[in-house]
């Protein structure tokens, strides 16, 4: 009796070890569950027989899944392609590129993860991917948003000295009194890189738990690898999820002339919904209501099972998020611009060059190693553009500027925090 309860016995052991059923002896205690860390008081998952598949294990699910993948795959790539083509804002369409490439990265590894659904936790090391390029892909927005209003300098001369708002509802209550600083923007910048150590180093500790049979997905025992993995995460995608909100709070009426309300949600519910919706099904899978797989051909336990949920709605969202995102960043803005004077566009060799420095994680180092530096000393650059008197600033990449002058920058010291 003691083997049915243990989660870590297989099914089989459980039933051959099980007695008969029959009434107790009379005077005899009943018989309590052993103690240990494996032991789990919910409810057990439902068994699915082979003979009874769930609805992932179908073709239905495999075709339609595939059906939203590749559409939402051939959307992005034209997408993309145009924006290489008609590349005439390096400064900005480098972060857009890479924004728009998590569509491709996050259809393709749900679907592969789902093809091989069968094969117990091969999803972990295909996710693993998918979770270290979301981190690269929050830094990218941030970037984007700086590139929009011209890099730090500009952004401080419109906000500096200004009062926070002190609100409950945007979640600035706890900075009343204070003031937009350089040292504001710091903090926005550092508290999205560290999502993009922790993301991946994160990944990494799970395909090592998992190698070692310490990590299992749904599993909140306190000798699993996945509650600790996931407490991390929370505070990582909150911190995270939080600095970027309060760069928007700053800076929402600098970004209006940019549309940022569709471009902000976008990127948000692809990354921290898809997190919270993984959380959801993990939740679901430890209260009994998602069914596991066990026969002699095939044992798949109800962790996978809802990472198989959670991979089969990811390919089906991406299809919709392929379009919202063909609105949110456009490529008609700088097709003019990239015309010459001939109407010819970009030849097929500028655009793999393009598409070479933009999947060049170079930028994000320096910036990382710029922002944590203990020498950074609350300084800042700035180009020597004359300011405007009037509009929001404008973009590096949109200012006209030469190479010689992107050169000459101005050092701005403020002994101000934030």
């Amino acid at each position: 009796m003691n083997s049915l309860w243990r989660r870590d016995v297989p099914l089989s052991e459980r039933l051959a070890d099980a007695p008969p059923a029959g009434p107790l002896a009379p005077g005899a205690p009943p018989t309590l569950p052993p103690a240990g860390p494996n032991i789990s008081w919910l409810p057990e998952a439902p068994l699915v027989l082979p003979d009874a598949p769930i609805f992932l294990m179908t073709t239905t699910a495999q075709a339609l899944s595939g059906f939203f993948v590749w559409t939402a795959l051939l959307i992005t790539c034209h997408q993309i392609y145009m924006h290489l083509r008609y590349y005439s804002s390096p400064n900005e369409q480098r972060h857009i590129v890479r924004i728009l490439f998590i569509v491709p990265i996050y259809a393709f590894d749900s679907w592969l993860s789902l093809l091989f659904f069968t094969n117990d936790q091969y999803y972990v090391y295909f996710d693993t991917v998918r979770d270290c390029y979301e981190a690269f892909v929050i830094y990218n927005f941030l970037s984007l948003c700086y590139e929009y209003l011209g890099g730090e300098s500009s952004i401080m001369s419109e906000i500096r000295g200004k009062p926070i708002e002190s609100s409950c509802v945007y979640g600035t209550c706890c900075l009343w009194g204070k003031t937009y600083s350089i040292g504001f923007l710091r903090f926005c910048k550092q508290a999205t890189l560290q999502f993009c150590v922790v993301k991946p180093l994160m990944a990494m500790v799970t395909v090592i738990l998992q190698a070692f049979g310490k990590y299992r997905d749904g599993d909140f025992n306190v000798a699993s690898g996945y509650l600790y993995v996931t407490i991390v995460y929370n505070i990582s995608v909150s911190l995270s999820l939080y600095a970027l909100f309060l760069f928007y709070f700053a800076t929402r009426e600098l970004l209006s002339p940019y549309s940022p309300v569709l471009k902000f949600f976008m990127v948000k519910s692809v990354i921290f919904l898809s997190f919270w919706q993984g959380m959801l099904l993990a939740i679901l899978e430890k209260c009994g209501a998602i069914p596991q797989i066990s026969s002699a051909e095939v044992s798949v336990g109800e962790g996978t099972v809802a990472a198989g949920y959670q991979n089969f709605i990811i390919c089906v969202e991406m299809f919709f998020a392929a379009l919202a995102l063909r609105h949110a960043f456009t490529y008609t803005v700088y097709m003019d611009k990239r015309l010459d004077c001939q109407g010819r566009c970009a030849p097929m060799k500028s655009i793999s060059s393009s598409l070479k420095e933009t999947m060049n994680p170079g930028d994000m180092v320096q910036d990382a190693i710029h922002n944590f530096s203990p020498a950074y000393q609350q300084y800042t650059q700035q180009s020597t553009l004359d300011p405007r008197p009037h509009g929001p600033p404008v973009s590096r990449s949109h200012s006209g500027l030469t190479p010689r002058d992107a050169e000459k920058t101005l050092l701005l010291s403020s002994d101000d925090e934030f």
